[in-house]
C-alpha cells in the first residue's frame, strides 16, 4: 500500500513540474482535497491529485467567466 501511495506522489510531483504555468488554482485544490482525503479514509494524496485537477479547472472557468464580461469603456482623461 505504501509502494502505491508513493508511486502516486511521485507521479503527481512529475506531473505538477512539468506544466508551472498551468498550476493556477492547483495548489488551493491540493491543500483541500488532500485534507479532505486524508480524512476520508487516508486517501491524502489521492484527494490531492482531485483537488488539483478541480481547482485548474474552476480557475480556468472563471477566467473564461471573465473574459465574456464586457468591460466599461474608458473615458479620455482632461
Amino acid at each position: 500500500m505504501k509502494s502505491i501511495l508513493l508511486a502516486s506522489a511521485i507521479a503527481v510531483a512529475a506531473i505538477a513540474a512539468t506544466s508551472p504555468a498551468d498550476a493556477k488554482g492547483c495548489i488551493k485544490g491540493a491543500i483541500v482535497g488532500g485534507v479532505a482525503g486524508h480524512y476520508a479514509g487516508h486517501h491524502g494524496v489521492l484527494g490531492a491529485a482531485a483537488g488539483c485537477v478541480y481547482g485548474r479547472h474552476h480557475a480556468k472557468m472563471q477566467a473564461q467567466h471573465q473574459q465574456q464580461q464586457p468591460r466599461p469603456a474608458q473615458q479620455d482623461k482632461l
